[in-house]
C-alpha cells in the first residue's frame, strides 16, 4: 500500500503476535473456547481492590503522575520482597524500578540496550513478544533451541557457536513460557558464568516463578547469585500471580550504570506507571495470602489439562510443565504447519489455541495451551477436541 511510506520499516514488516490474534479471533467466534492467551481467571484479590477504594475515597494525589521511578513506598517494600525472594539486598533508591508490566519493562531495556544490528539470543521456543520487540528496536534475535527430548531444558554445548561480536544480551523466562519447564539450577548457573566470561548482559523475565507445581522439586531464581548483579537485569510483574494483568504493574531491580540510562527512555516513553495501580501493588505486597490459593489452583488445573491431553495421544504429545501455566504439546496428526492446525482447530471446533511457531522456529508443529482458564473451559475445550479428533485416528 502507497501509505506504507509513512510507517517506519520496522513497524511495516512486523505482525501481531499470534497470542493476540488467536485471542481476538475466538472473540469474534461464536462460542468458541480459548486456551491461547495466558490470562487468569481469578479476580483481583479483595484486599487489592479494598486499598485502591480507600485510596480513590482519601488521597487526593491518586490520579496525579508518581515519580518515574514509582512511588518510594512501593520502592522500599520491593526491596524488602526481592530480599525475601533471594537473599540480595539492594538500594530502594539506585536500584529498584518501577514499570508499567513486563512488556514495558523490557521495552525500555532493549531500546536503551541495542542498536540496530545489535543481537539478543532467546531461548527456542521463547516467549512470542520478546522477537517482536526486538526486531521493533532493530535488533536481531538469536534463537537457542531448548532440548525437547530432555524436557525442554538448557542446551548449554549449543550457546557458544550463537554468540558473535554482536551479541549483548540473553533474555531467560524461568519458569518458561510458552514449555513451563524449571530450568536446572546448575544450567543456569554455568549460562551465567559464560554470559561474565563474554561481556553479555542477562534479563531475567519473570512472571511465573510463584507458580511451581511440584512444591518439593528444586527451583533456582537466577537474581539470588548476587556475583551476577552487575550484568543482570531482574523483571517481576504483579499481573500473574497477584490477578492485576489489566493494571499493568512490575518492577525492575537493575544496577545503578543501568537503572540510570533506561530512567531516560521511561521518562520519555510513558512517565511513570500509574500511580493508582502502584497503591494496588503497595496493598498486593502487604496482603499476599492469595499466592498459595492460586498456585494450588493453577497446579489442580495442570493436572486436569494433563489428563485431558492423555486421552488424546493420537493427537499430541506433551512435556509435564512444571510451572507457569502453560503446556506445548507436539501435535502428532498430519498437519502442514501449527498455524493451519490452529486456524482449523478454531473453525471447526471452536477451540482456539496459539500455534507454535509464534514462539520461535522450535515451535513450529507444537501448540500452546494456556491452563490458567477455569475448569469448566479446560473440560469443554477437550470435550471438542475429542469429538473433532476421533479415537480411531493414526498420526
Amino acid at each position: 500500500m502507497a501509505e506504507n511510506r509513512w510507517i517506519a520499516r520496522a513497524v511495516a514488516d512486523a505482525k501481531l503476535s499470534s497470542i493476540k490474534q488467536m485471542a481476538m479471533l475466538s472473540a469474534k467466534t461464536a462460542n468458541a473456547v480459548s486456551l491461547a492467551w495466558g490470562l487468569p481467571s481469578f479476580r483481583t484479590p479483595e484486599p487489592i481492590r479494598a486499598a485502591v477504594t480507600r485510596g480513590l475515597a482519601q488521597d487526593p494525589d491518586i490520579g496525579k503522575y508518581a515519580l518515574p521511578n514509582g512511588l518510594p513506598e512501593l520502592r522500599e517494600l520491593v526491596a524488602a520482597h526481592h530480599l525475601q525472594q533471594t537473599g540480595v539486598a539492594v538500594d530502594p533508591e539506585l536500584n529498584v524500578f518501577i514499570t508499567a508490566g513486563n512488556m514495558q519493562g523490557m521495552s525500555s531495556l532493549f531500546q536503551a540496550l541495542l542498536d540496530p544490528g545489535d543481537e539478543v539470543i532467546l531461548t527456542d521456543p521463547g516467549f512470542a513478544s520478546h522477537i517482536q520487540q526486538i526486531r521493533l528496536r532493530r535488533g536481531k534475535p538469536v534463537h537457542w533451541p531448548l532440548d525437547e527430548a530432555g524436557g525442554w531444558q538448557l542446551d548449554l554445548a549449543a550457546l557458544p557457536a550463537l554468540v558473535t561480536d554482536r551479541t549483548k544480551v540473553i533474555v531467560l523466562v524461568n519458569p518458561s513460557n510458552p514449555t513451563g519447564t524449571v530450568f536446572r539450577e546448575k544450567d543456569l548457573r554455568a549460562l551465567a558464568d559464560f554470559a561474565m566470561a563474554q561481556g553479555i548482559l542477562i534479563l531475567i523475565d519473570d512472571p511465573y516463578s510463584h507458580v511451581l507445581h511440584d512444591r518439593n522439586a528444586p527451583f533456582f531464581n537466577l537474581a539470588a547469585e548476587s556475583r551476577f548483579f552487575d550484568q543482570m537485569a531482574y523483571l517481576f510483574t504483579f499481573s500473574k500471580i497477584h490477578a492485576m494483568s489489566g493494571w499493568r504493574l512490575g518492577y525492575m531491580i537493575l544496577p545503578d550504570w543501568l537503572r540510570t540510562q533506561v530512567l531516560k527512555v521511561h521518562d520519555a516513553t510513558l512517565i511513570c506507571a500509574p500511580r493508582i495501580s502502584q497503591m494496588a501493588g503497595i496493598a498486593a505486597l502487604k496482603n499476599h495470602d492469595h499466592v498459595e490459593m492460586f498456585r494450588s489452583v493453577l497446579t489442580a488445573r495442570r493436572d486436569l489439562i494433563c489428563e485431558r491431553l492423555d486421552r488424546l495421544p493420537h493427537v499430541f504429545d506433551y512435556v509435564k510443565p512444571e510451572g507457569a501455566y502453560y503446556v506445548f504439546p507436539r501435535i502428532k496428526a498430519t498437519v502442514e504447519n501449527a498455524m493451519t492446525f490452529s486456524m482449523d482447530l478454531l473453525q471447526q471446533a471452536g477451540v482456539a489455541v496459539t500455534p507454535g511457531d509464534a514462539f520461535g522456529p522450535g515451535g513450529e508443529h507444537h501448540v500452546r495451551m494456556a491452563f490458567c482458564v477455569d475448569d469448566a473451559a479446560i473440560n469443554e475445550a477437550f470435550d471438542r477436541m475429542e469429538n473433532h479428533f476421533p479415537g480411531h485416528l493414526q498420526a
